[in-house]
């Protein structure tokens, strides 16, 4: 009997959904029902579903960054769900999914495009690829949605193209003081809740902004995101050791801490 998960926010919504599920796909079992992303991704990783309904809007993070955590934990040699995102009628968003061949359905749920979604998980699940295919090509569906890809991975084309100066110091306070910080002293950056701690060869700073809104202002040469908490300067890296297992770790210039590289990002490190 297939499973599934479904995160939605709304409850009304959530329960349209499974009904409709039920009433196109009766052998469907939904093992868990999330309402924010943090819960999908622990009872996904609990139930360990063959299909995941993600709402792309939902509290602390969208259903995109809740699929690509999911993906980082997912254990390796289990099956990774097949993804469908519930959204808000979005041309450009929708144009996104497809390119990625991502399936999606529009809010409100109507039953007749359901199906057809219906129809392509079954036909997907009858004949899935073996577990590590069918986890990288997720996480390279997700790339494409997310904008990761190369050197400016998880950076705004803004930046990266250049039309906007990317910054060159951090202010930061300290006491009563503004303490500027250069971009080139920093050796990586880690989310701490609403803050950032800013990590020198000798230096820690918080400074209120969160991760996701700094990426954007930064040179995306020079400072890549590797993990969904941690944004390092390239020249700070001293080397990448790869388990037996193939996860990546990054050794540091002047700082001691080792920084996982999560399966998102795994890609930016290839030997030439």
């Amino acid at each position: 009997m297939p499973t599934a998960l479904i995160a939605e926010d709304e409850e009304l919504l959530a329960a349209h959904l499974r009904q409709e599920l039920k009433a196109l796909w009766p052998a469907l079992e939904v093992v868990a029902m999330a309402t924010h992303g943090e819960e999908a991704i622990t009872l996904a990783l609990r139930h360990r579903p063959e299909v995941c309904f993600f709402d792309i809007r939902m509290p602390g993070m969208t259903g995109l960054e809740a699929a690509a955590q999911l993906a980082d934990e997912w254990p390796d040699g289990e099956p990774f769900p097949l993804l469908v995102f519930v959204t808000a009628y979005d041309q450009f968003a929708l144009q996104a999914f497809e390119r990625a061949a991502v399936d999606y359905v529009l809010k409100p749920v109507q039953r007749e495009r359901l199906a057809q979604t219906v129809d392509r998980l079954r036909t997907a699940l009858a004949g899935r690829q073996t577990p590590p295919a069918a986890l990288e090509s997720a996480i390279e569906q997700l790339r494409g949605l997310l904008g990761v890809s190369g050197a400016t991975a998880g950076v705004d084309s803004s930046v990266s193209s250049g039309t906007t100066a990317p910054l060159r110091h951090l202010q930061v306070g300290v006491g009563d003081a503004i303490v500027l910080v250069p971009l080139d002293e920093i050796v990586y950056m880690e989310a701490a809740d609403k803050y950032v701690r800013v990590l020198t060869a000798d230096q820690e700073y918080l400074v209120r902004i969160s991760l996701r809104e700094l990426l954007p202002q930064l040179d995306a040469q020079r400072f890549w995101q590797v993990h969904r908490g941690h944004i390092v300067h390239v020249d700070a890296i001293d080397r990448v050791h790869r388990d037996e297992a193939g996860k990546l770790t990054l050794r540091l210039h002047r700082r001691p801490e080792r920084l996982a590289v999560s399966r998102m990002y795994g890609h930016l490190f290839k030997a030439m």
